[in-house]
């Protein structure tokens, strides 16, 4: 079984989200964060809720000009949707537009000829996913959890809950294994978690640097990414997302 994360596995968000926190927190404070400084923050497991990463930066930055939650995340959402997120996708003017796509829907029809369920377990909102699942791949009702469906990670809940979902039968020594794709430390924890809580289940953590990592001229930082990877806990770092289907049996047949 594989469960994905979305932002950064599936889609590149560097022109949306990670934009959205870098314009937020210039709106309130006159800074605008680098992709570096964002990768620092993603980096140390905690921030993954995008809404709360932009106030951390706001907060280490400038506390006087922290603003309330609430407003934080209308200006977050005019900048992301620019338009009503739970409203018409087409009148959405935001920089979700803007989102390249990492796979293309063969992709899921391949993993299904392979015998691999799948599923996705998200911290981004539900219309977010659904666009991207739904409207830009064209998935027929995804197995899905979404922002507000479980707590946010690295809570495990969601993860484990999507996964007895698609297993049918109880998790345990004799299901399958359950391997779960993400791009930040946050993802990596998730499993960790996941295993502590579940000590009888096998799960993998697989991981992938985000896009604007995967270009010329970061191989730097893309390998020093990669490595926090690794030292959070990854099975296997994967060199994209394309990968993970070879990669998964892989695994499970060298066991």
């Amino acid at each position: 079984m594989l469960l994905f994360d979305i932002d950064g596995v599936l889609r590149d968000v560097a022109g949306s989200y990670r934009r959205a926190i870098r314009h937020t927190v210039r709106h309130y404070c006159g800074w605008t964060p680098d992709p570096e400084d964002i990768d620092a923050l993603k980096s140390e497991g905690r921030w993954n809720n995008d809404w709360e990463a932009s106030l951390e930066l706001i907060r280490r930055r400038d506390a006087a000009a922290v603003p309330p939650f609430d407003e934080l995340v209308a200006v977050f959402g005019g900048f992301y949707f620019g338009g009503d997120p739970d409203g018409d996708p087409t009148l959405w003017r935001g920089y979700i537009g803007s989102e390249p796509l990492l796979v293309e829907s063969t992709f899921f029809e391949d993993l299904t000829a392979a015998g691999i369920a799948w599923g996705f377990v998200s911290g981004a909102e539900p219309p977010s996913c659904r666009y991207v699942l739904e409207t830009r791949l064209g998935l027929a009702e995804p197995p899905l959890i979404a922002m507000g469906d479980a707590p946010d990670k690295p809570d495990p809940t969601g993860l484990l809950r999507l996964a007895q979902r698609l297993a049918g039968d109880p998790l345990g020594p004799s299901a399958a294994p359950v391997a779960y794709l993400g791009d930040t430390v946050a993802d990596v924890e998730t499993v960790r978690r996941a295993r502590a809580a579940r000590p009888d289940q096998r799960l993998l953590s697989l991981a992938v640097a985000p896009p604007h990592l995967q270009v010329p001229g970061q191989e730097e930082a893309r390998a020093a990414y990669e490595e926090r990877l690794r030292q959070a806990g990854a099975d296997r770092v994967l060199a994209h997302t394309g990968e993970v289907a070879a990669v998964l049996l892989e695994t499970i047949g060298g066991t």
